[in-house]
């Protein structure tokens, strides 16, 4: 069944993949980014089912804007996938606050903006799907990526809670954690690298950033897969509250739920006698 699918950041990357598989399934697709007219020229002309139109998710007018224009062309708003993202590398006391605020403000409220705008429409006709792209550095942390992973980790929580809010309304939620795929998350446009600032941090700086420098392009999972997996989520009645998107990601979550036990259980003699004495 065609659907009108709203996509955000679809001037390079995933994004792009997901527009142009969308297309070839027939679905009308809304395609956005900060310069219009660079997604127009990735995606190649003009296409009955596809509009495009500008969308910087930092801005809650551009995101109320191109709600709206997605409205006026289409009608309606079925599935919404909050794609854009960028990526702070380093480690924490070499991330200065401004650009630790400059991440999460485009990877969580930027989602958030966009969400806040498009549920309305779907609140309107009692069904909608929102996906939000979340990273196995939601859910794991790792070196280096302390920005990225908190800002991540505030999409799954904001995410997993927003369910309850808009089950009653007939809209799905499902928060996607890809592992390493071939986007170009990695490039220059889409990662700040940092300058070394402090000596003890130095030499581990500058190998790392040589290391992921070294892994762009190499990453193992294809995007038009996972494009193509995203489709499919959309296209299901009850879909799942997670997706964990590649083998790489399966394994990391997996591990990282296991540890989440160990860690409860070991918690159990200390934490699990702190209830006040006259408790029930």
């Amino acid at each position: 069944m065609s659907k009108v699918i709203f996509i955000t950041g679809a001037g390079r990357g995933l994004g792009t993949d997901i527009v142009r598989e969308a297309l070839a399934a027939g679905h009308q697709v809304v395609a956005t980014g900060r310069r219009s007219e660079e997604v127009e020229k990735t995606l190649g002309g003009p296409h009955d089912n596809l509009l495009v139109t500008k969308l910087d998710v930092t801005s809650l007018d551009d995101a109320h804007a191109a709600a709206q224009a997605a409205v006026d062309r289409f009608g309606r708003i079925d599935v919404l996938i909050n794609n854009a993202g960028n990526f702070f590398a380093g480690f924490f006391e070499e991330i200065s606050p401004e650009d630790m605020r400059r991440q999460i403000e485009t990877n969580l409220f930027g989602p958030m903006n966009v969400t806040r705008a498009v549920l309305p429409v779907m609140r309107g006709q009692r069904d909608g799907h929102v996906i939000t792209m979340s990273s196995m550095a939601g859910l794991i942390g790792q070196e280096f990526v302390i920005a990225y992973a908190a800002s991540k980790f505030g999409v799954e929580g904001w995410m997993e809670s927003l369910r309850y809010d808009v089950e009653p309304y007939n809209i799905r939620t499902t928060i996607v954690e890809p592992g390493y795929f071939r986007t170009e998350l990695l490039v220059d446009a889409s990662t700040t690298w940092p300058e070394p600032t402090i000596d003890d941090y130095a030499e581990r700086t500058a190998a790392t950033v040589e290391a992921w420098k070294g892994m762009s392009g190499q990453q193992p999972g294809d995007p038009a897969k996972l494009a193509r997996a995203l489709l499919t989520l959309a296209g299901q009645d009850q879909p799942p509250l997670r997706f964990v998107a590649g083998a790489d990601a399966i394994e990391g979550v997996s591990a990282k739920a296991r540890e989440l036990l160990a860690q409860a259980e070991a918690s159990r003699e200390l934490g699990g006698n702190l209830a006040h004495d006259d408790a029930a």
